[in-house]
C-alpha cells in the first residue's frame, strides 16, 4: 500500500540527519526547473509565486544558492513543517517505522516531482499549481505529464491501493481521476453548527495522523485503515473510492 501526502510550505531550519538517506528519484527535472527559476528576477519571481516582499527575497535567494551538496540539504521527511507534518509526527518514528515510511510514503513536489521521505533535498517553495512556462506547456501539470503517476505505478504490485492524503492540488499531478480503482481516499469533517463539514486545519492535521497511524502499525490492508480513531475522528461509511470519518 501506498500513501501519498503534500509537501509543505513550512520549513525548518534545522539541519536534520538521518541514519540511511536517498537521492531524489527525478534530478534532471528538478535541475531544469531550478534553471528556469534562476531566470526570474525578484518581482518576477514574486508575482509568478504570490508572495510577500520578505518569502519573496528567500526564494529568490534558495533559487539562486541551489545545491544539493549544500549544508542545507536535509531529508524531506523532516524538512518539512506544515500542519500534515504536525500529524505525521516523523521525528518520533522509530528505524523501523522510517524503513516503513520510505518504503511507501510518498511525498509530491512541484520542484522534485515524487519524493521518498528519506531524499535529500534543499529548502524551496514551488507550488503544483504554479503557472511556471516550461518545455512542455505553462503549467507544472503539464510538464510532470505522466511521469510521477507511472512512476508510482511501476512501484507497486498489481493489486496494491494508494491512500490518497494529499490535497487536490497535488494528487491532481498523479492523474488520479486516471487511476480511480487503485485509490482510497479518506475523507476527515467536522460537525459545525449542526453540519458536517470538511475544515481545512484540521482534515489536514488529520491526514498527517493517517499516515501515522498507518506507518506506526505497519498496515498493508487497506480494511484496517477503518479502525483509525485518532483527536475523536471515527470511521463513519464509505463507497469504492472514499473512506469517511466524522468527528
Amino acid at each position: 500500500m501506498k500513501i501519498i501526502i503534500s509537501p509543505a510550505k513550512k520549513l525548518t531550519n534545522e539541519k536534520t540527519t538521518a541514519l540511511k538517506i536517498s537521492k531524489i528519484e527525478f534530478l534532471n527535472e528538478t535541475k531544469y526547473l531550478v534553471n528556469e527559476l534562476k531566470k526570474y528576477n525578484l518581482d518576477d519571481l514574486q508575482k509568478l509565486m504570490g508572495l510577500s516582499d520578505s518569502l519573496a527575497k528567500i526564494n529568490f535567494e534558495r533559487y539562486k544558492q541551489w545545491s544539493l551538496k549544500s549544508q542545507q540539504v536535509s531529508p524531506a521527511i523532516f524538512m518539512f513543517q506544515g500542519d500534515v507534518y504536525k500529524g505525521l509526527k516523523a521525528d518520533k518514528f522509530s528505524e523501523k517505522e522510517l524503513d516503513f515510511a520510505q518504503n511507501n510514503l510518498r511525498i509530491i513536489s512541484g520542484l522534485y516531482g515524487l519524493i521518498k521521505p528519506l531524499d535529500m533535498i534543499f529548502p524551496y517553495r514551488l507550488e503544483m499549481g504554479t503557472h511556471i512556462e516550461t518545455s512542455a506547456g505553462n503549467s507544472l501539470y503539464n510538464f510532470w505529464g505522466d511521469k510521477l503517476k507511472n512512476s508510482l505505478l511501476d512501484e507497486m504490485e498489481t493489486e496494491e491501493k494508494i491512500v490518497n492524503l494529499a490535497s487536490n492540488e497535488y494528487s491532481k499531478a498523479l492523474k488520479i481521476d486516471s487511476i480511480k480503482s487503485q485509490v482510497i481516499t479518506p475523507v476527515f469533517k467536522d460537525y459545525k453548527n449542526g453540519k458536517l463539514k470538511v475544515i481545512s486545519f484540521y482534515a489536514k492535521k488529520a491526514r498527517g495522523e493517517m499516515a501515522n497511524y498507518i506507518i506506526q502499525n505497519k498496515i498493508t490492508n487497506p480494511l484496517d485503515i477503518e479502525s483509525f480513531s485518532t483527536d475523536g475522528y471515527k470511521f463513519n461509511s464509505k463507497d469504492e473510492q472514499t473512506l469517511l470519518f466524522i468527528r
